[in-house]
C-alpha cells in the first residue's frame, strides 16, 4: 500500500498543528529539519518536533537534512519521533546511529542526495527500515522533480528485494499528480508531498488521490 507523507515544509508555519490537522488521511507528517549547513537553508528543530508530536496522533517522519547527525539524531527518536532520517552524505557511523534511533524505539532511514549512489551502502540495508531517494537537491521546497533520478529508485528497489528485506523506499522531492505514477511504477512506496498537497484547495483530498494515482500505477507492469 502506499504512503502519502505531506511535507510540512510546505505549510503554514505559523499553524502547524491545524496544518496537521489538515491532511487527516495522511500516513505520516514528513518534518523536514535543515540546519543552514548541510543545505542552505534553515527550518524546523527539535523543540518544534516535540510540541507537534504533542499536537497530533499522526505519525512524525523527520528528515534530518543536518550536519553530525550522530550526535543529533536519537533525540529525534526520544522526542517522539516515528521514524528518523539522517544524510549518507553526514553521518560519520551509520550503522551505530541506524541502532541507536531503531533502540530508542523509531524506524531507521537513510537518505541519498540525488548525486549519492545506492551500491556503496548495500551492505547497510539490513540496519535499516527505509532508504530515502531524493529527487531534488535537498534544501529547499517547490523544487522540480528530477525524472534521472528514476534508474536509481529501480536500481534500490531490486537490491531491497535481492536481499528479501521489509524496507520502505521513500521519494522526496517533487513529488506531485504528475510525478507520483512514474515514481510508483519505479518501485517507491512512500511518498513525500508538500505543495501538491498544501497548496491544494483541499489537501486531505488532494492526500487521497496522490495514494490512488500511486497504488494504480504500482499495480501495473514495472517499467524498465
Amino acid at each position: 500500500m502506499a504512503q502519502i507523507n505531506p511535507s510540512m515544509l510546505s505549510a503554514d508555519f505559523a499553524r502547524l498543528a491545524e496544518e496537521a490537522a489538515a491532511v487527516k488521511g495522511a500516513d505520516w507528517l514528513h518534518i523536514d529539519v535543515m540546519d543552514n549547513h548541510f543545505v542552505p537553508n534553515l527550518t524546523l528543530g527539535l523543540p518544534v518536533v516535540e510540541a507537534l508530536g504533542k499536537a497530533t496522533d499522526t505519525p512524525l517522519d523527520c528528515h534530518l537534512m543536518i550536519e553530525d547527525p550522530d550526535r543529533w539524531a536519537p533525540a529525534y527518536a526520544e522526542a517522539g519521533a516515528g521514524s528518523v532520517t539522517f544524510h549518507a552524505e553526514a553521518a560519520a557511523a551509520p550503522v551505530r546511529l541506524a541502532r541507536e534511533i531503531r533502540a530508542r524505539g523509531a524506524r531507521a532511514s537513510l537518505a541519498l542526495k540525488p548525486a549519492t549512489p545506492i551500491e556503496p551502502y548495500e551492505d547497510l540495508l539490513p540496519e535499516l527500515d527505509m532508504i530515502l531517494v531524493m529527487t531534488v537537491e535537498p534544501g529547499f521546497g517547490g523544487q522540480a522533480f528530477l525524472d534521472i533520478m528514476l534508474p536509481k529508485i529501480r536500481r534500490t528497489r531490486r537490491l531491497i528485494e535481492r536481499h528479501g528485506l521489509p524496507l520502505w523506499l521513500q521519494v522526496d522531492g517533487g513529488v506531485s499528480a504528475e510525478t507520483i505514477e512514474r515514481c510508483a511504477e519505479a518501485g517507491a512506496d512512500v511518498f513525500v508531498a508538500g505543495s501538491a498537497v498544501y497548496g491544494a484547495e483541499d489537501p486531505a483530498a488532494a492526500v487521497r488521490a496522490l495514494r490512488e494515482r500511486a497504488e494504480k500505477a504500482a499495480a501495473g507492469p514495472t517499467s524498465e
